[in-house]
């Protein structure tokens, strides 16, 4: 069903937020909007929420596999002002993912694996949130693929991700318990094209909706266990959103277009698209999970 707002959305159809899990999208542009419902689809989201500007045109098979929401997320802090009152409406305890498109979310063994299985394991570890990494997917080839998008041809970086400790500003910069920050890939190697407070590859993509929960601009939240990697007693699980965001920005920005012609260096290697690649390279926790 279509909705002219996201109010219209919460007015009309709050048992879309009852039981989880539930992905939102957020589409910023018009590129492989369709991969990414497909992709979330199968992953085992019980209800798929869909941010889109109007121009968009879906099939009417995928149109019946979303609530498609007018919405402009290009406008001033577009994305809290959507997944906020998502949250307050939502079931306490409901299970919420968010993604932009062009975004494909990977979790361990997701290939034989639903989402809703693995985060009920997570419930049972007292896990009311699941770090997820935003790993930079880009095109082999950015002259038969100039928007750095390609499902067929696409590469990531095997390596050069690195953690730093997060400060803490109420507590004397003292390093905020199993709290990191995370850096690398395409916002690590060009990072003179991306803003300080951007280069982070960390986010809280999975959590669970509670009252007076909020999302902050820089994708953490306002309950400071939700931005721990694992639980105080062992490893946790860790999913992997691979990304062609990051890509995409780079090569629509006027002040980087012009500077990049390749993506690719020596640490580069063919995205095969499966979660056993992403484990062995150390892009996601099994945790306890096997």
């Amino acid at each position: 069903m279509r909705y002219s707002s996201l109010q219209a959305f919460l007015d009309q159809n709050s048992a879309a937020l009852q039981k989880g899990p539930v992905a939102v999208i957020c589409v910023e542009d018009l590129v492989e909007v369709e991969t990414t419902i497909r992709h979330h689809s199968l992953a085992g989201f019980k209800e798929v929420i869909l941010l889109a500007p109007d121009m968009l045109e879906l099939t009417a098979t995928l149109e019946a596999l979303v609530h498609r929401i007018n919405y402009d997320m290009h406008a001033d802090d577009a994305l809290i002002n959507a997944i906020n009152p998502i949250i307050a409406a939502a079931k306490p305890g409901t299970w919420l993912y968010y993604c932009f498109n062009a975004e494909y979310l990977f979790s361990p063994f997701c290939e034989n694996r639903t989402v809703g299985e693995m985060l009920t394991f997570h419930v049972e570890e007292r896990r009311d949130a699941m770090l997820t990494y935003v790993v930079d997917l880009y095109a082999e080839n950015l002259n038969t693929s100039p928007n750095a998008v390609s499902i067929e041809t696409a590469h990531l970086d095997k390596s050069g991700y690195y953690a730093l400790a997060r400060p803490d500003p109420a507590n004397h910069n003292y390093p905020k318990e199993r709290q990191l920050d995370f850096f690398g890939g395409l916002r690590w190697r060009f990072e003179e094209h991306i803003a300080a407070d951007r280069r982070r590859i960390d986010r809280i993509g999975l959590f669970r909706a509670k009252p007076d929960l909020k999302l902050l601009p820089n994708h953490t939240f306002t309950d400071e266990e939700y931005n721990t990697y694992a639980c105080p007693w062992h490893h946790n699980l860790t999913a992997t959103i691979c990304s062609f965001r990051t890509a995409k920005a780079l090569k629509s920005n006027p002040g980087s277009r012009y500077d990049i012609d390749s993506f690719k260096w020596h640490n580069s290697t063919k995205f095969e698209w499966h979660s056993q690649q992403l484990l062995d390279l150390g892009l996601m926790e099994p945790g306890q999970w096997f």
